[in-house]
């Protein structure tokens, strides 16, 4: 026995053994921070339709012409507009919701009457760091890495439910036993990533903004296929071990590479909101796009605002209604343009809603184009707007804009009194005054409400059209 435990010290000790050597096997793990909750308290203003009380003022007003401000709240920190609803984050975690239930969308009872049309606090385990909305739902990262969400996607033949047990109207958790750190809200997907550097998707697939469902699958006809969709999964991206940042557009989703900053995306194409090389059909798994130096990317039904790292603001997709701020363009734009009026502002944020768009300086000034009819620009005209203009009113002139959220038909905005901050900045002048080419209306302009809702209604019909048949084809109409 002596003998035995000798040789297997022996063979220990010079590595020899009788058994096949184990092959050793390298891991590499990383871990995401989750982000601090933003700790600068502001107040919130709203514009643009409210008949479904996504504008927070109460029953009596449904429609703002310029950003009012909603209730009494001074210490909210972030803001994130929905289709038909909105939702405020305040700095001690709490979030509150308002506008249309219908399906679940607010997280909380609204069966007392009026209840939907004031902010009221969505009931969460824990306090929130992130929000974010689509068309009708909602989701929310908690300060512990869960991700929480409730209401429903919708595919071209209507609601798909949350889960396969139908819409939720209260929060449910969305990875269990995951720690997240980013969420983001496409009209109807949700995108998470987890703090392992893994980009996880869940919702419609129609447009391929899943990024790892066919479109066939996406189609939704076989149960098999809505599991794969209302079943969070990886998005498996070659080449690319993990991911740090995420972003969801109106039906697109991009993700940058950890260690090169490529920038994948997938999604509709039909008027290169990608920035591919070309235009196509909808790109159901994950592909490099042209963007580069990528400080943040927002996009609405069929068009992209893109920010860099030099603050440098450029567009791609869709011309109608102005939502590329280039003017009255002839062709479409398939190629990332710079938009030139805001080349030397400064920018420091955007963000676009369905056909409209805003720029954030780092004054806080915030620029607004593209479409007006429902007066969710904040011009206090129905007017479209070809190219960025100044929004000033007597709620924003003596406050900083810090961020800008739109949805279907209204606009949230996030302000504090600059009053309070050390900043140099120029107050905003009087008038119709050119600043540096960009237009600014101060003044209340009682205009006749142009052939808008035929514009509308073409462009929402093109939205169904494109939802129709984008398993089929999804080629630009």
């Amino acid at each position: 026995t002596e003998t035995k435990d000798m040789n297997r010290r022996r063979e220990a000790l010079s590595g020899a053994s009788d058994e096949p050597p184990k092959k050793i096997v390298r891991t590499t793990a990383i871990e995401l921070e989750i982000p601090k909750r933003k700790s600068v308290p502001c107040m919130v203003l709203a514009c643009g339709q409210g008949d479904m009380g996504q504008l927070g003022l109460g029953e009596d007003e449904m429609e703002r012409k310029r950003p009012s401000i909603v209730g009494t709240f001074k210490n909210v920190v972030d803001i994130q507009a929905g289709g038909m609803h909105s939702l405020l984050l305040t700095a001690e975690g709490k979030l509150f919701t308002f506008g249309c239930n219908d399906e679940g969308a607010l997280g909380r009872d609204s069966s007392e009457e009026g209840s939907e049309f004031l902010p009221r606090e969505v009931t969460l385990p824990g306090k929130c760091v992130r929000i974010s909305a689509g068309d009708s739902h909602s989701a929310c990262l908690l300060e512990d890495g869960r991700v929480f969400a409730w209401g429903s996607f919708r595919d071209s033949h209507g609601s798909m439910g949350l889960t396969l047990e139908g819409s939720k109207r209260l929060p449910i958790e969305v990875l269990p036993g995951l720690k997240s750190c980013g969420i983001a809200s496409g009209a109807d997907h949700l995108v998470v990533l987890t703090c392992g550097g893994k980009v996880y998707t869940v919702g419609c697939g129609e447009q391929g903004q899943l990024g790892r469902v066919s479109l066939r699958t996406a189609s939704g006809e076989s149960r098999r296929g809505k599991l794969q969709l209302l079943e969070p999964d990886v998005v498996h991206i070659k080449n690319t071990k993990f991911a740090d940042a995420i972003w969801a557009t109106t039906y697109c989703t991009f993700v940058r590479d950890m260690k090169t900053k490529k920038i994948f995306g997938f999604g509709l194409n039909n008027y290169n909101q990608l920035a591919l090389k070309k235009i196509g059909e909808p790109m159901i798994a994950p592909s490099v796009t042209l963007l580069q130096n990528l400080k943040t990317v927002s996009g609405g039904q069929h068009h992209t605002l893109v920010l860099n790292e030099d603050n440098v603001c450029s567009v791609i997709g869709r011309k109608d209604y102005g939502r590329l701020g280039l003017g009255k363009l002839e062709n479409d734009v398939e190629e990332l343009r710079v938009i030139e009026s805001l080349k030397n502002k400064n920018i420091v944020d955007v963000s676009c809603g369905e056909c409209q768009s805003f720029a954030i300086t780092a004054e806080g000034d915030v620029f607004a184009w593209g479409m007006g009819s429902n007066l969710q620009l904040g011009t206090g005209r129905e007017d479209d707007e070809w190219e960025p203009v100044h929004i000033v009113s007597k709620q924003t002139k003596d406050s900083r804009i810090v961020q800008v959220s739109s949805g279907g038909q209204h606009t949230l905005f996030l302000a504090r009194d600059k009053s309070n901050e050390n900043i140099e900045s120029s107050e905003p002048t009087s008038g119709t005054q050119n600043l540096n080419g960009a237009k600014e209306f101060e003044n209340d302009a009682t205009t006749e409400v142009s052939e808008k809702q035929k514009s509308v209604e073409k462009e929402n019909a093109e939205i169904s059209h494109t939802k129709t048949n984008a398993v089929k084809k999804g080629k630009k109409k």
